[in-house]
């Protein structure tokens, strides 16, 4: 029975890492089931106090890195809100209409639609859809470096 736990908590830290090109999955929701389930049908005293408090701070730190980054990136670059917006819809649609490439092409397409709207040249809506495709590429990147941090962290915890 415990491998098939361990065959669990590996799968779910395994979906939290695609939940980085997939939105529609929350990776760091997955990959906090991936912990409960370890600490709740393995082992409930094998991971720290230390621990649950860095796991929650690192959580914070994800949820706060993903909208800075969008946000940073789509306005740097010159991006309405309304561009910031698109791109998170894009996103959620470009999961269901051509994964994981319409993850990428739909939230570009949406921001530069939207900015051509509001009467930018060209050069500038393509500068805002580059905007939102950085954010979501660097978000991703950010993401996955700390999802690392944790699991790592994780399997030191449990090994020690």
């Amino acid at each position: 029975m415990d491998i098939l736990i361990w065959v669990c908590v590996v799968v779910l830290f395994i979906a939290s890492f695609i939940g980085l090109v997939v939105p529609i999955i929350p990776g760091v929701v997955v990959l906090w089931g991936g912990f409960l389930l370890y600490h709740f049908a393995l082992n409930p005293e094998g991971l720290s106090n230390l621990f649950w408090i860095a796991m929650v701070f690192f959580t914070i730190i994800l949820f706060v890195a993903d909208f800075i980054t969008n946000h940073y990136f789509v306005q740097r670059l010159g991006g309405t809100k309304a561009s910031q917006w698109g791109a998170i819809v894009g996103l959620i649609i470009g999961v269901f209409v051509y994964p994981p490439v319409g993850v990428i092409i739909v939230p570009f397409l949406f921001v530069f639609v939207i900015e051509m709207m509001q009467h930018k040249t060209a050069k500038d809506a393509s500068l805002a859809a580059i905007g939102a495709l950085a954010g979501f590429l660097s978000g991703a990147i950010a993401k996955g470096f700390i999802q690392v941090v944790m699991i790592i962290w994780f399997m030191i915890d449990i090994l020690l």
